[in-house]
This record gives structure tokens, sequence and C-alpha cells, in this order.
């Protein structure tokens, strides 16, 4: 069974992102900083400077972060995840684009991100139309149902458009089928390395594509 994902993102302040020997290190603020913001239901980009943000000081490091890469990319869910998407965000950072999903429930999200040519639905092999030229499948594992989860699912706006970003042209999300949570990130262009992490405090799963 599919069911779209659900609460409306909120935003929060940016601690950072530094690329060092080809891997995107990433680092969370324990205010559930990830670099992007939204106002008025719109994607903006919003670094700020975590002297004056008002948040902790303290860092969270992420889990192990994959090389930038156009080749699939894979990591497993803890054995305790079971999560629910109840954010989305998209915007531009400098040299990359960057798409969040924000998780709500226990453990840490798994995930397998690649390539496809179309976008087709787990379960039903319906095919999604995606704007743009290129296609990222993102599948997040250790998903639940809200009634699993108890947490209320990402209602929208799906899919979201692009706003800032130079690259992506939309994120969508299809739904949830055993124990996957299926999205899709339409592109500009194909042939983009990206890379794939997880934030902390809230959990978040980050994607970003190098422009």
């Amino acid at each position: 069974m599919n069911r779209p994902n659900a609460p409306r993102p909120r935003l929060v302040a940016l601690c950072g992102a530094l690329a060092m020997g080809g891997v995107l290190a990433l680092t969370g603020c324990g205010d559930g900083s990830d670099g992007l913001a939204t106002t008025s239901g719109s994607v903006t980009t919003a670094p700020v400077d975590s002297a004056t943000s008002g948040s902790a000081a303290t860092l969270m490091s992420t889990t192990p972060n994959t090389a930038w890469s156009t080749d699939p990319q894979r990591a497993d869910a803890s054995d305790d995840a079971r999560l629910t998407v109840s954010g989305l965000r998209v915007g531009g950072q400098d040299g990359y684009d960057r798409v969040v999903y924000e998780l709500g429930g226990t453990g840490v999200p798994g995930w397998s991100v690649r390539y496809v040519d179309l976008a087709v639905q787990e379960g039903s092999g319906d095919v999604i139309p995606v704007a743009g030229e290129a296609i990222l499948e993102v599948l997040i594992t250790g998903s639940g149902y809200p009634f699993d989860t108890g947490v209320a699912e990402y209602d929208g706006p799906n899919p979201l458009p692009g706003g800032g970003s130079e690259l992506v042209t939309e994120a969508r999300i299809s739904g949830v089928f055993e124990g996957t949570t299926q999205a899709f990130i339409g592109l500009e262009s194909g042939g983009h390395p990206f890379t794939v992490s997880t934030l902390s405090d809230p959990t978040r799963l980050v994607v970003d594509i190098e422009h």
C-alpha cells in the first residue's frame, strides 16, 4: 500500500558543509540546522552565522558520508529504525543543491540513491511524471507508516518546486511500500555527482547534488 508522506517543513539555522578530499563532511546543529530556510512557503537559502543564530554551539556528527559520485549510493538502516518523513526542503548552496528529508520516529535511516530513466512507483508500477531532464530516485529504508511511528507524515506541497536551487526542478515523495519511502528528485540535467548523509536532532536524510 502506498501513501503520500506529512507536516509542513519548519526551518532553522545553518551549521555548514565542507568538502574534504572529495567527501562531503556535514555537521548539524542541535537546533536542527541543515542550511535551508523556508519563508511563507517558498524555499530560500539561509546561511546563518552560528555565533548570531542564538542556538547552542554543540555540533553533532553525521553518519558516515559517501563520496561525490554519479554511481548508486546506499547505506543500511539501524536495526531499530522506524521513521516517517515529516518534512521536505529544497534549496541552493554554494556549488551544490540540497534536498532535505526530515524524519520522525526512532533509529537512523538507510538509503539507496541512484539515477533512473523513469520514476516508477514501487508497488503499483505506475510511471510518475517528474519535471526535468534527469531523475534521482531516493529510497529511505527503515520507514514506517504514521500509525507505526506516531509521526504525522509530510502533507505537501508534493511535488515541491526547486525554489532557489540551480539544478533541482522538483522533489516528490511517491509513498511508503514495505518499509521503504520512495522519493524522486527532478534535475535540469543529468551526470551531476551527488552525495548522501544524515543529520541528527532532528533526524534528516540529506542529498546534495553538485553543480
